[in-house]
C-alpha cells in the first residue's frame, strides 16, 4: 500500500488518507483480504498522528470498504463487482460535481461542457 501526503494540499490528512486507499480498492490494487498496516505503523510511517489514521480507518470502515479484526488489524473487505462499480461512479460523480461547478463559475453552458466532454472522451482512445 502506498500513500503519500501533502502538506501544502487543502485536503486535511485524514481525507487524503482515506481518498488514496479508496482509490487502491476501487482499482483492485489493494485486494479482499489483504492486511493493512497497523494504525500506530501507518501513523509512523507517514509521520501523522494516530488519532488521524485511525480517523481514517474509522471512515473507510463506515464505508464497508475495510473491516478491523480486534487483536488482528485491518483487512479489505469483500466487495461485489456491482458494489465496486456503485462506489466507482459514486467517485467519478463527485468529481464531475467539481468540475460542472466550475464550469458554473466561469460561465460554460450546458452545451459547451457536454461538447468538452465528449470531445475529452472520444480523443482517450
Amino acid at each position: 500500500m502506498k500513500v503519500l501526503i501533502s502538506n501544502q494540499s487543502k485536503t486535511p490528512i485524514y481525507q487524503q488518507v482515506i481518498d488514496q486507499i479508496k482509490q487502491q480498492i476501487l482499482k483492485g490494487d489493494l485486494k479482499e483480504g489483504e492486511a493493512l498496516p497497523s494504525i500506530r505503523l501507518l501513523a509512523k510511517e507517514l509521520q501523522i498522528s494516530v488519532i488521524t489514521s485511525k480517523r481514517a480507518y474509522e471512515e473507510l470502515e463506515k464505508e464497508g470498504l475495510i473491516y478491523s479484526a480486534v487483536g488482528k488489524g485491518s483487512f479489505v473487505a469483500y466487495q461485489t463487482d456491482q458494489a465496486l462499480r456503485e462506489k466507482r461512479i459514486q467517485e467519478i460523480e463527485s468529481k464531475m460535481r467539481d468540475v460542472l461547478r466550475d464550469c458554473r463559475n466561469e460561465n460554460v453552458s450546458i452545451e459547451e461542457a457536454q461538447e468538452m466532454l465528449a470531445k475529452l472522451y472520444r480523443g482517450m482512445d
